[in-house]
């Protein structure tokens, strides 16, 4: 089935709860916002009720953790009811979940687990994700994993299930460059090979963030913990592929060590200057 998707435009930012009071008092110059869905799912909440006032100023992208698509469990349809709620209130102009679970036997888990890249694994997401999609009624895109560590068995590159997994289940895909930049260092992979793997035409948002360096007896690992600037490396690559990029909405995320709001605002500039996007 096909869903209709109004896409973003330009960058945006996360709208976290202690930079809301800014947007009910104005309308600072983001070009759009992202929220947690799972911070909003109770109709009659305060949050509920600020996110549907900030809704009037601002296109927003509701991005879930929640879902656990990855999951042997079947799809909670009491959460499934809950974002169709919200989503129907809100109605955001992307939602997006994980390439991950984190659910077994009804018992949630405070991770984004990682999957596979089997056969198994890309057939039990196309249909969990193709179900997903005709419960709400909406595309979902999904996200790939920050990785640690690598399965032992594998029958494809993780770009390559993602491409398989838009192409059957008709979701597109969220891309975090963090994401790619911490996995490929601790794999010893290269970043620039992901990117040249992945189908473009099916990537419909774009996440940016910061991460940080862990020293470990076995050396550095590095962990996408999103309280940091975007590191040189990938605003690297976003420069290498700018012209594509320019395309697609794109988001600066940051989700611990919150900082300032004038501080997100100029890495959203800053990614505006990398993009070749012109901003006042």
């Amino acid at each position: 089935m096909a869903y209709q998707q109004h896409l973003l435009t330009g960058t945006g930012i996360g709208l976290r709860q202690p930079h809301v009071e800014h947007f009910l008092q104005g309308t600072p110059a983001a070009g759009w916002l992202e929220v947690h869905s799972e911070n909003y799912l109770q109709e009659k909440s305060k949050r509920r009720h600020q996110l549907r006032h900030i809704r009037n100023h601002y296109a927003i992208s509701c991005h879930g953790i929640g879902l656990s698509l990855g999951s042997s469990d079947p799809l909670s349809q009491t959460h499934i009811k809950s974002l169709k709620a919200l989503f129907n209130d809100i109605e955001p102009s992307l939602i997006s979940e994980h390439l991950s679970w984190s659910s077994l036997n009804g018992r949630f888990y405070n991770d984004l687990l990682p999957l596979p890249y089997t056969h198994e694994s890309l057939n039990h997401m196309i249909t969990q994700v193709g179900q997903a999609q005709d419960l709400l009624g909406r595309q979902i895109l999904i996200e790939n994993p920050s990785s640690y560590l690598a399965f032992k068995q594998a029958d494809m590159s993780e770009p390559e299930l993602l491409n398989q997994l838009s192409q059957h289940s008709g979701c597109k895909l969220l891309l975090d460059l963090n994401n790619i930049f911490v996995s490929c260092s601790n794999m010893n992979t290269d970043p620039y090979d992901y990117l040249a793997s992945i189908n473009w035409h099916q990537v419909g948002e774009i996440h940016l963030a910061g991460h940080t360096l862990k020293q470990l007896p076995q050396g550095t690992i590095r962990i996408d913990t999103h309280n940091n600037p975007v590191c040189e490396e990938v605003w690297g690559m976003v420069t290498t592929y700018k012209d594509t990029l320019k395309h697609i909405p794109c988001l600066i995320e940051w989700d611990a060590d919150i900082p300032s709001l004038d501080v997100l605002m100029a890495e959203a500039k800053k990614a505006q200057h990398y993009l070749g996007i012109a901003h006042d």
